[in-house]
């Protein structure tokens, strides 16, 4: 960018950092008919006529606004030029930056709920009597955090973290104290939304406890893909999946580590076994698309049960 286009865009940019004519400008764009009275303008906010009249001012001298004297009253839409821009301002970068916001008080205001998480780690400090409580308590905090900054859970954060903790707990357990128990298969992608959570779900469906289950993703998504949601419903999934981070509790704790598209993101420890499946990515696919991927993978998971359970009687295939 050159310094001329540079210095004519920071003053619209200066124009527009401003609350007031940000919340003036979101009024007249989401006007049915495009454009607003001054007297209507405003209401946005307990200020004097002055004062609006002063900030439409602003933005119509840098070019967002234009105007119509109409009788008494002054007239303002969005320039028809800059329509498109101001309608990405609005509906994709502002929703962004407010998202990010968010993210970042869930994950660094970790005071607001504290006393939350203590009484969660307390009652998981008592359930898991092997595990010292100063890393159970470490735990629970990295689990919230995790989750609110890397796979952007929002909703029923706090109980998503109590469950993504107690499951990396459970994690360490067993590799603390390594008996003869099931076997536990992770499911490793790279958002968690889609191929692993189709995978764990199969292997849920036909193992039951005879095999513990985990999925995790390299760069978690921020909720589950729709079309794999729907396939995990008609599944009769409890449907309280959700994305999560890779851990090592997880690889260190798991006998099989199934990987499909997060490339070489897994660490490779000794003693467990690996594979990789080659199946297509369910984000963007149709439905028939997104059935067409379960097919595979169920083909995978059956193949990977019988060599694990070699006794286990599958259903017919789907």
């Amino acid at each position: 960018m050159s310094l001329d286009a540079a210095t004519q865009v920071s003053a619209v940019l200066r124009a527009l950092a401003e609350p007031l004519r940000l919340r003036m400008l979101s009024f007249i764009a989401t006007e049915p008919t495009g454009e607003a009275c001054v007297c209507d303008i405003a209401t946005v906010a307990d200020v004097a006529q002055p004062t609006v009249s002063h900030h439409l001012k602003v933005l119509k001298c840098v070019g967002v606004l234009v105007s119509e004297r109409r009788g008494t009253w002054v007239y303002y839409r969005i320039a028809p030029d800059l329509r498109g821009a101001v309608s990405t301002l609005l509906d994709a970068f502002a929703p962004a930056v407010l998202e990010i916001a968010q993210a970042t008080r869930s994950s660094d205001g970790l005071s607001d709920v504290d006393a939350v998480l203590a009484r969660i780690a307390g009652q998981l400090a008592a359930r898991f009597g092997n595990i010292d409580s100063a890393l159970v308590t470490a735990t629970v905090r990295e689990s919230y955090t995790a989750l609110a900054r890397s796979a952007g859970v929002r909703a029923h954060l706090v109980a998503t973290a109590e469950r993504f903790a107690r499951q990396r707990l459970e994690d360490i357990t067993r590799t603390s104290q390594p008996s003869v128990k099931a076997p536990q298969v992770l499911f490793v992608c790279v958002a968690n939304a889609g191929r692993s959570q189709i995978a764990a779900e199969l292997v849920r469906q036909y193992a039951g406890d005879a095999v513990i289950v985990r999925s995790a993703g390299s760069a978690p998504a921020s909720d589950i893909h729709p079309g794999v949601r729907t396939v995990l419903a008609a599944m009769g999934s409890s449907g309280d999946a959700y994305p999560k981070p890779l851990t090592d509790d997880a690889v260190r704790a798991a006998d099989v580590v199934v990987t499909m598209g997060c490339g070489d993101t897994c660490p490779i420890l000794p003693g467990i076994r690996y594979e990789d499946w080659v199946v297509g990515d369910p984000a963007l696919a149709s439905h028939d698309g997104v059935m067409a991927i379960t097919a595979q993978i169920d083909a995978h998971v059956r193949t990977l049960l019988t060599s694990l359970l070699p006794d286990l009687e599958l259903p017919d295939p789907r």
